[in-house]
């Protein structure tokens, strides 16, 4: 896909990957329209983008309201007249073993943003991207297509995104592009922070520190644009995630002890 002159919506713009996705996106011309519940965040990213010669306006958008997310279409068509691309980056995760949940409501919260939201942002966008021949980029994760100890609800938020939009590209196949960017940890987001505990409050801060396995915002950022321009169908962030699948079909058992190794090196 070339890119410049193109509009894109990015949820989860306020911060971390969408930030980043914003500010690189409109580096290579394209239009943002910067989608998240902070206003205030979202304000800053537009006024950056616009200040560095792009163009970008902000649209205060709680996905898991079907209506703010056609509010959102709504908005995009109106400034631009076009929709080229959706970013499904807004995302929520966990950390907690599930024998220790006290609480299960947040799983719904999870699911409700992670999945039904995504869900809603599709629907709304779906009629104008086919019009343009757009692309749909998931910023997924290895939690996708594998099973993680102490994120059991948020793996299978993203395991439901994950076969949704499998289906969404077979049924439109030829209308519209869909990217699964499979990330592995990503240093320079609020992710984790933003992570539900156990009793189902948020970390907020935590003592769990990004190994050497993980990779800057930046550096994944540049590979998710690549993707895009080269309309790959799935890009795998760091490279050697791109192996899981293959062990996971024959080696199942060596990665999911290698998987709780890790997560055990990661524990507060």
């Amino acid at each position: 896909m070339k890119l410049k002159d193109k509009v894109f919506i990015v949820t989860g713009a306020s911060s971390g990957i969408g930030k980043e996705l914003a500010g690189q996106l409109s580096l290579s011309g394209v239009k943002i329209v910067c989608a998240s519940r902070n206003l205030s965040e979202l304000q800053k990213v537009s006024h950056s983008i616009n200040s560095n010669g792009g163009s970008s306006i902000s649209v205060q958008t709680d996905i898991t309201i079907l209506e703010e997310c056609e509010r959102l279409i709504t908005k995009t068509i109106e400034e631009f007249g076009q929709l080229d691309g959706l970013v499904l980056n807004a995302g929520i995760s966990m950390w907690a073993k599930f024998e220790n949940i006290k609480d299960l409501t947040f799983f719904s919260t999870i699911m409700n943003t992670n999945y039904h939201g995504s869900v809603n942002c599709c629907y709304a966008a779906l009629p104008f991207l086919k019009k343009t021949k757009g692309k749909i980029i998931s910023c997924s994760t290895a939690q996708a297509i594998i099973g993680f100890p102490y994120h059991s609800g948020y793996a299978a938020s993203k395991h439901a995104l994950h076969g949704f939009l499998k289906t969404l590209a077979m049924e439109c196949t030829n209308e519209i592009t869909i990217l699964e960017a499979v990330l592995g940890w990503v240093r320079g987001t609020n992710l984790r922070g933003n992570s539900f505990k156990s009793d189902g409050e948020k970390h907020k801060e935590t003592k769990r520190k990004h190994s050497n396995q993980s990779v800057d915002v930046t550096f994944c950022v540049e590979g998710i644009i690549k993707g895009i321009k080269k309309d790959k169908k799935t890009i795998y962030i760091p490279k050697k995630l791109g192996i899981i699948p293959f062990l996971n079909t024959f080696f199942k058992n060596f990665l999911e002890k290698k998987i709780i190794r890790e997560i055990n090196k990661n524990k507060e």
